[in-house]
């Protein structure tokens, strides 16, 4: 039976060579969006939210990272299985993404009009002029203006804001089914910020696109997503609409991350933080991989990893203490 989501990914396990061991990145990741959704990825650096991302799009380096089990269903067609030249025409295509860092993702030695009437011929196959004209109205429709001297501009001539927008428009040039946003604000002032992301919002509201957001901006979660998937030390421990997840979050380690934002509505004397660091991808061979940081721990949580289960409001939380619901 085909997956009635746009991407769909079961039981998703990525592995890194290190000295003879694996180390897992990703362990058993479950996730989907749908088209016109926007579904945000959580949590800290370190929990196997890009290490996903990249898996997706076929681009985890091999060697040392390898994909050992699980699917990865666009539309129902299983990426994991398919062929490199298959995964060329995907990428860009149908999925595509923004990197964290535009300038370590632009080519700094071709012009930025050069890059972008590279991807669209490939892609579609269009004379140069035609494809001259998808680029310089890729970069309007991203609110950049001077475009015809844009295009003969390189990536270093460009501020930080600029290149995100550039970015974005080479993403969106195919218009992709999926676009997959890993940290795409980050290093950018607010009002930068506030653009990109209303650009964001308003080409999946146009364009039907389902949007991964991978973050670790609450705020940002709150204002663009529809679903939040709450990942840790390479799994998803909660999962459930914005709504339900602010209102009322079940995992210990979901409330901590809602705590550690800063209320201008509380005087505090201290921000909180949760005590203790992000472990080491398998270093805790037993139990739930957040008991040594969980206040609220017991002997199942240090025996035994928790399932994902569902709970009656539609949640779904990996947590011993609402295993009985």
């Amino acid at each position: 039976m085909l997956s009635s989501h746009v991407l769909d990914i079961k039981d998703l396990k990525t592995h890194f060579a290190s000295r003879d061991v694996d180390i897992p990145a990703v362990d058993g990741v479950n996730f989907h969006v749908d088209a016109g959704e926007v579904l945000g990825i959580v949590g800290e650096s370190g929990c196997g939210k890009s290490v996903t991302s990249l898996s997706v799009m076929g681009l985890v380096p091999s060697p040392p990272g390898k994909i050992v089990r699980g699917k990865i269903l666009f539309n129902g067609e299983d990426l994991t299985k398919a062929s490199e030249r298959r995964m060329r025409k995907i990428r860009g295509n149908d999925i595509a993404m923004i990197f964290q860092e535009p300038m370590t993702s632009l080519n700094p030695v071709f012009k930025i009009g050069e890059q972008l009437i590279e991807g669209i011929r490939i892609h579609n196959k269009w004379p140069k002029k035609r494809a001259y004209e998808r680029a310089v109205d890729m970069l309007k429709l991203v609110g950049l203006s001077r475009v015809e001297e844009l295009m003969d501009s390189y990536p270093h001539q460009l501020s930080g804001g600029m290149r995100q927008r550039v970015m974005i428009a080479m993403a969106m040039t195919c218009d992709p089914k999926v676009l997959i946003a890993d940290e795409p604000t980050t290093a950018l002032d607010v009002t930068i910020q506030k653009q990109i992301l209303n650009l964001m919002k308003r080409l999946n509201n146009e364009l039907n696109t389902a949007i991964i957001l991978i973050t670790h901006d609450l705020g940002i979660v709150a204002e663009m997503c529809d679903r939040i998937a709450v990942m840790y030390a390479g799994k998803v421990v909660e999962e459930g609409s914005v709504l339900e997840i602010f209102q009322n979050a079940k995992h210990p380690y979901t409330k901590g991350l809602i705590q550690s934002v800063p209320d201008m509505r509380v005087k505090r004397d201290r921000l909180y933080s949760i005590p203790g660091n992000v472990p080491k991808p398998g270093s805790i061979k037993n139990g739930c991989p957040f008991a040594p940081r969980c206040e609220h721990a017991f002997t199942s949580c240090t025996e035994e990893m928790p399932e994902l289960l569902m709970t009656e409001n539609g949640q779904k939380v990996r947590c011993w203490l609402h295993q009985e619901e």
